[in-house]
Parts: structure tokens; sequence; C-alpha cells
């Protein structure tokens, strides 16, 4: 894998901001509308673009058996050590080919929030394909997506929810959720919008 995957693009020159933004949003009021699709019972969970591990070891402590994906080595070292206490699988690598990713892995909740956006449109196609083959039958996907202006992340594409509906629905992934123009949590964010949506693997 290349020395920087063109998505975290940014990150590094704003990491102690970034670390701060994310510590200062609750995983549960980020993931209000995900949270009736999070499995009850222990689970396998990917957390896809894991970032420094909020949300990964929110699942941890749900009882779930996590594996976060994070393409940025800074990030991931800095969630390795906020959170050495939990037992998170953390992998370096990155969407759509995810390389270092077992593929005979399947999982029961996939959580992508805040990734689309740094993916071609491409990658984003592929990328849809790739969760479907790694979800379990009837597991959950769920697919936080950003419009606005490039924040921390400099290298930022469109994500069309209805394009990507489209997607999901050729890949075997019913749709059970679709939100969209949601405000940013953020102060200063007022330009940037989110869509929200949960996918299920119907065979």
């Amino acid at each position: 894998m290349a020395s920087e995957v063109p998505g975290t693009e940014g990150y590094s020159n704003v990491l102690d901001k970034f670390i701060e933004a994310t510590l200062s949003i609750d995983f549960a009021e980020l993931h209000r509308d995900f949270m009736p699709f999070i499995p009850q019972k222990p689970g396998n969970i990917l957390d896809l673009g894991a970032g420094i591990g909020r949300d990964a070891s929110a699942f941890s402590s749900m009882g779930h058996t996590v594996t976060a994906v994070e393409p940025s080595e800074k990030l991931l070292e800095t969630g390795k050590t906020l959170y050495a206490g939990f037992p998170i699988h953390w992998i370096y690598d990155s969407l759509p080919d995810l390389q270092c990713l077992n593929p005979r892995l399947k999982f029961d909740f996939i959580l992508a929030s805040g990734v689309w956006h740094h993916l071609s449109p491409d990658e984003q196609s592929i990328s849809i394909k790739k969760v479907s083959e790694l979800l379990t039958e009837n597991g959950v996907f769920a697919l936080s997506l950003r419009n606005g202006p490039a924040g921390g992340g400099t290298c930022v594409y469109p994500t069309h929810a209805n394009k990507i509906l489209n997607q999901a629905e050729q890949n075997g992934l019913k749709t059970l959720l679709f939100l969209e123009n949601q405000p940013s949590l953020l102060k200063g964010k007022e330009e940037v919008k989110w869509s929200r949506l949960v996918f299920q693997k119907s065979l």
C-alpha cells in the first residue's frame, strides 16, 4: 500500500484539532439514527475509516468483536494509544481494496462514517460491492455521507445518495433507512450536510 492514501491527505496537518473535534461528539448522539440497527447480541463489527477509534471503542464496550480499518497511520497509532485497553483489532488498510483484511471474515454490522466523500466515484462503486461481500446474511451496513467544503481531509468528492441507493440494490443490499440534509454537529460547519443510510444484506 502506498505511503499515503489520497483520502487521508490533510489530516496529519490538523491532527490535534481532528482528535479534539472527534472526542467532542458523543457516539450515541452522532449515530442516534443508526443505534436501532446495531446488533443487540455480541457480534462481529467492522469500522471502516475508524479514525482515532471512538466508534470502535463504543462497539467494543457493547461486547462486540471489533475490527477497525484506518488508512492514516497517524490516526491509527493515536487510536491504539487512546484505546489501548480495548480489544480492538486494528488494521492499516483502505477502501476500496482492503488488501490486508481477511476476505473470509464476515461481519454482522459494518460502519462507514464520514468516509465515502474521500473516495472517487469509481472507488465508491467498488466499495459498495466490497462491503456487500463482507456482510453476513442479514448483516447491516450503516453509511454516513458528507457533502460540503473540505475540512481536515483535503481530498474530497461529492456523494450522491440516490446513486448509492441504486448501487446498493444492485449488490444485494436492501435499504432500511434513508435520511438527507442533516446538519453537522460541529460548530462552524453550517455548509456541511449529511445523509445517513442503512442497508441490509438480502440473499
